[in-house]
């Protein structure tokens, strides 16, 4: 058995449609089976609410007498892109207000219009012959602009991975706040109730689709950037107009330590047209897999820790090696519940009729990582081989000398074994001087938690660790903690120098 589109629309008009929520799909089946649910159900509505960076807005602010074309324009102190035309520009929600007193950006702008708040318009021109002016500052609501159209290059992820840390110290991320040591676990996404979760093969999800986006009506453009559907991580280009939005979909957000965000509601309504979209859209969160992904690896390829299921996420702990670890989720799921139950009010009341792609996205495709034409330098092309070392059990004063000699300035201290266990500087002796011989073994006066290095690891983020650290040198060690390098940062300042010079 199979439904034509044409035949679920005649009854979405006529009010006899009928619409569930993706919570609600899963029971329906298990009760009726895939061909029992197929007549039953018309529609499926989905929802999902969560921070979404790659969103914005292009406005069209109408000419000013006499007329400038705004070649830099800032609302409310954040820059918008003006390279468009005269009076239009694009606002990113990540970008930062120019002001340095609070954390404020592109996102809260668009949250404050949307709410009924005015904003103050600045830009400046050199001026022409046809746009002689060259400034203008005026405050503008939402309905004074022509048109003010969300278009969000990605949102809607079809999934995304969980997030944890492995390092010592607690790390500022666009996953939130990551605890040391493996702490806790942050995820994200609506699982069961996530749009593309419930289409995985982008049947009935394309270009053309209408979608609920921020409480007005949108439609998929296409894919979104980044769009890797391929590897479980497919993405939307969506867009709608600003005007008929509503704030509570539409929120402002901070992520500590890293910077502005903002959270959309977004919903697709499905049309149940065979067996398989059945299938696909009784998807449960024990079926939806994920990896949790170090994030104290500063590199493209982190290291997946654990493979969980949105079930196991939801549950409010997880295990990794051996430990529980507590899981707390970036979205709400209580505002995706409320996006697809609006959706599904939309189409029982025939305020929404459904249509299939005008063009469909590809179920296979995966994102290439950046081509990069230049040699990103590496701790090994630097670092310093002749590395003066101590044991843990030598004399002070054995490590006094070999600092005195004028040779270095950090000694790494070695166990029996030749692994690295702590360092020692010259301020350390020095405070070991005035303890009137109490301290009297390297090991006694050493540091423990080293920060170090690797031969491999990018010269960036190893100037990183010096710098958050406020240290001047790093060990390098191989994968057996055995020291084969220091790296000061006298040997980074003779690259970036270099750098400079060229």
């Amino acid at each position: 058995m199979e439904k034509s589109l044409d035949l679920i629309n005649a009854r979405i008009r006529d009010g006899s449609a009928r619409v569930v929520t993706a919570e609600e799909m899963p029971a329906i089946v298990d009760a009726l089976g895939e061909e029992g649910a197929l007549e039953e159900v018309d529609v499926v509505t989905t929802g999902t609410f969560g921070a979404m960076c790659s969103s914005g807005a292009f406005f069209n602010f109408g000419h000013a007498d006499p007329p400038i074309r705004m070649e830099r324009v800032w609302l409310n102190d954040v820059e918008a892109y003006a390279g468009i035309a005269a009076v239009d520009a694009y606002l990113g929600a990540t970008q930062e207000a120019d002001t340095q007193d609070r954390v404020y950006g592109g996102a809260h702008v668009l949250e404050e219009l949307v709410a009924g708040g005015t904003v103050e318009l600045r830009a400046t021109s050199h001026g022409t012959d046809c746009y002689p002016r060259r400034s203008i500052t005026t405050d503008l609501l939402l309905e004074d602009m022509n048109q003010a159209i969300m278009l969000n290059p990605r949102n809607s992820y079809q999934r995304y991975n969980a997030a944890t840390n492995t390092t010592d110290r607690t790390l500022s991320t666009y996953m939130g706040t990551l605890l040391p040591r493996c702490g806790n676990v942050s995820y994200s996404g609506a699982g069961t109730l996530s749009p593309l979760a419930n289409d995985p093969n982008f049947r009935v999800i394309g270009s053309g689709v209408p979608i609920f986006l921020a409480g007005a009506e949108g439609m998929v453009v296409g894919e979104g950037t980044q769009h890797s559907s391929g590897g479980g991580f497919g993405t939307l280009m969506v867009t709608g107009d600003m005007k008929r939005m509503r704030q509570e979909f539409l929120r402002a957000a901070v992520m500590p330590g890293y910077g502005v965000t903002i959270y959309v509601g977004v919903g697709v309504p499905i049309p149940v047209l065979d067996t398989g979209i059945v299938r696909s859209t009784a998807v449960r969160d024990e079926d939806i897999l994920t990896d949790v992904i170090d994030y104290g690896t500063p590199r493209r390829d982190r290291p997946s820790m654990a493979k969980v299921s949105y079930a196991d996420l939801r549950s409010g702990s997880i295990d990794i090696g051996g430990e529980a670890v507590r899981t707390s989720s970036l979205s709400s799921y209580r505002r995706a519940r409320e996006v697809a139950r609006e959706l599904k009010t939309w189409v029982e009341q025939g305020k929404m009729e459904l249509t299939l792609p005008v063009r469909r996205l590809d179920p296979a495709k995966r994102a290439k990582p950046m081509r990069e034409t230049a040699i990103t330098p590496r701790v090994r092309d630097i670092m310093n081989r002749q590395v003066i070392s101590i044991a843990e059990d030598e004399d002070i004063r054995a490590a006094a000398k070999r600092l005195l000699r004028g040779e270095t300035n950090h000694l790494p201290v070695l166990a029996g074994d030749g692994t690295l266990v702590g360092i020692i500087t010259t301020y350390d002796v020095s405070k070991a001087v005035v303890t009137d011989g109490r301290l009297r073994q390297v090991k006694d006066i050493m540091t423990r938690q080293v920060i170090k290095t690797t031969p491999d690891e990018p010269v960036d983020i190893a100037a990183r660790k010096l710098e958050q650290n406020n240290i001047s040198a790093l060990p390098v060690v191989d994968a057996t903690n055995r020291v084969v390098g220091i790296l000061s940062a006298i040997d980074l300042g003779k690259l970036f120098g270099g750098r400079r010079r060229r």
